[in-house]
């Protein structure tokens, strides 16, 4: 909570985002006599730049895990099959 605080606030309405509707962006106290069109201009490109909440990034995880899991087997299986010539 602000209280007795003046703060310049950004407010974008369409963010170009499928995940966002509205943002609202404080303005650091020493850019607030910046051009409001310059801010709105760096706020939609931080926006457009921010990556998908991360709720929605399992899947990208999954895979992840997923490839480390097989290739840690592939790499085991090798590895195993190299030592058992020797006791064989």
């Amino acid at each position: 909570m602000i209280k007795g605080v003046s703060r310049q606030i950004i407010e974008v309405s369409d963010p170009e985002s499928i995940y966002y509707d509205k943002a609202w962006l404080v303005v650091k106290p020493e850019y607030a006599s910046v051009e409001r069109v310059f801010l709105e201009k760096e706020a939609k490109k931080m926006l457009k730049s921010m990556d998908c909440p991360g709720a929605m990034k399992p899947k990208r995880a999954f895979m992840f895990w997923a490839l480390r899991l097989g290739l840690s087997a592939l790499g085991g299986a090798l590895l195993g099959g190299a030592f058992a010539q020797f006791f064989v």
